[in-house]
């Protein structure tokens, strides 16, 4: 029931609701939350405050793990390393409702007045807050430096369409109930009584998006770690302001951008002069790929490999992977800066020599010595990669052009298409049957032999499963990389991986 009273010269909508109803909605959203919603704003109890803060917490709890799902569903690799800082699950969950039900926002613009702004957030961020708490305890978040984490265990879960499913479902329900049920239609014929207010109700869509757009952002409470320390996910920095604020260039200094991505990626190298002295810094912009540039890729790899193709997925991987590694001790280029919204990631760019051409020279060295040192180098490779294995990660693109030498280090590049989980076999085919490409015709298959060698004893060395060389052998994998290596270097290399067990003797 709902009914109006008259109280100082104003209005009083009063709401009356079964108790059991009323904690169904709670509990289950049973209608929409068109009564629980309520608990999600500021209000002044006047009787029963422990039973109404009770309720407060076991609603806000559903709400923030069903946010920290769609995180998940959303961000499916970023979700490890995403730093949360309490107030996005607030302002999100008033947010959604806004959207849903837009004379919402009016409430929020109120929620967000200068004068009682501190005090609305004091209290309804209480609530969240404790429902933390509660889910810490139950091991789908944990803290970390002041901010929340999704525990690996909690996104392990929810990675499912079941779990997109419901969390769909709860939202049409939400808006079906909150658009039909009575309460809101009569609630909205006392409002009316004030014309002025009425009209604002009925703006159209874009209006409301407007207002909307002027809120809180609460994606600014959604942070990413890089080697600069954090960076919120509404951040919209691009190329040329990166340059000028987070190098510390003037807008006197000199800035260059040069173009040198492939076929597949936009990648720039970044350069720029200040007080006589040179900064260089690699910048990729993770575009969708379109059906012209991946579908070639699928064809070729259709049956053994599939490829990550939105930008926004790709940026995830490169991210997660590249400060995963780095807190490990991997020597990876240090993510500089990270712009989510406009799909751009800044790295350090590195001095060193391309693993590419290390391979070239094996091809063609005609230096006994020389070409034992380059021989190490491939076998260091094989350490990196069987320990990068080790942790569950698999790059995904390990070609030698994604290797680079610096100081005495094996630097990996490019994780954009890696994954937990992934494909190992993967891994070694790319990189022996790569590298065996450039094998030149009537050359002796001898050096691709040695290169192959090197490589699988030291990934043996440094713990890589026999198994996953031996696999790397079959048809499965010689089928995709035939298309551009000779088809004796194949046969080279595809037998050096059968021998694999004879090398750990």
């Amino acid at each position: 029931m709902d009914y109006v009273k008259v109280f100082d010269d104003r209005n009083i909508v009063v709401y009356a609701v079964d108790e059991w109803i009323f904690e169904r909605d709670v509990d289950k959203g049973f209608l929409g939350e068109a009564l629980a919603s309520g608990l999600i704003f500021p209000y002044i109890p006047l009787l029963n405050d422990g039973y109404l803060y009770a309720q407060e917490v076991k609603l806000k709890k559903r709400l923030v793990h069903e946010l920290l799902a769609n995180l998940v569903l959303d961000f499916p690799e970023l979700s490890y390393e995403i730093c949360i800082k309490p107030q996005y699950f607030m302002y999100e969950a008033m947010l959604e409702r806004a959207r849903l039900f837009p004379p919402m926002v009016y409430g929020l613009l109120n929620f967000m007045r200068r004068d009682v702004k501190k005090e609305n957030i004091e209290c309804s961020m209480r609530g969240y807050l404790d429902a933390l708490e509660i889910l810490e305890k139950e091991a789908i978040v944990y803290s970390s430096n002041g901010y929340v984490k999704i525990s690996k265990e909690f996104a392990d879960s929810v990675r499912s369409q079941i779990t997109r499913f419901t969390n769909l479902f709860k939202t049409a329900q939400r808006t079906l109930f909150t658009s039909l049920i009575s309460i809101f239609p009569k609630t909205l014929s006392f409002v009316s009584q004030n014309m002025e207010t009425f009209l604002k109700l009925q703006r159209g869509a874009d209006e409301n998006s407007k207002i909307i757009n002027q809120l809180e952002v609460p994606e600014n409470y959604l942070y990413v770690p890089t080697a600069n320390g954090f960076v919120s996910l509404a951040n919209r920095m691009d190329i040329e302001d990166f340059a000028k604020k987070v190098l510390s260039v003037n807008e006197c200094a000199k800035v260059e951008i040069e173009e040198i991505g492939g076929v597949l990626n936009d990648v720039y190298l970044i350069k720029t002069t200040a007080k006589g002295e040179e900064t260089k810094v690699i910048v990729k912009n993770f575009r969708d790929w379109s059906s012209f540039k991946w579908f070639p890729l699928t064809l070729w790899t259709v049956g053994t490999r599939t490829f990550a193709v939105s930008g926004s997925s790709r940026l995830e991987r490169e991210c997660t992977t590249n400060q995963l590694l780095f807190s490990k001790g991997f020597a990876v280029p240090k993510l500089l800066h990270v712009s989510h919204s406009k799909r751009l990631v800044f790295m350090e760019y590195l001095e060193g020599e391309n693993l590419s051409k290390i391979v070239k020279r094996i091809v063609g060295s005609e230096s006994a010595d020389g070409l034992e040192r380059d021989l190490s180098v491939i076998s260091g490779v094989g350490e990196k990669i069987a320990e990068v294995h080790a942790l569950g990660i698999t790059i995904g693109d390990a070609k030698p052009e994604n290797i680079v030498i610096s100081k005495g280090e094996v630097y990996l590049l490019d994780f954009e298409q890696s994954s937990r989980r992934g494909d190992k076999v993967w891994d070694v085919a790319e990189f022996l049957y790569y590298a065996g490409h450039y094998v030149p015709p009537f050359v002796s298959t001898r050096r691709a032999e040695l290169m192959a060698k090197a490589f699988i004893k030291g990934y043996l060395k440094a713990g890589g499963n026999g198994e996953t060389v031996k696999k790397a052998a079959g048809p499965k994998y010689t089928k995709v990389f035939s298309v551009f290596t000779l088809p004796l270097v194949m046969l080279a290399i595809s037998n050096t991986c059968r021998k694999v067990d004879r090398m750990g003797e």
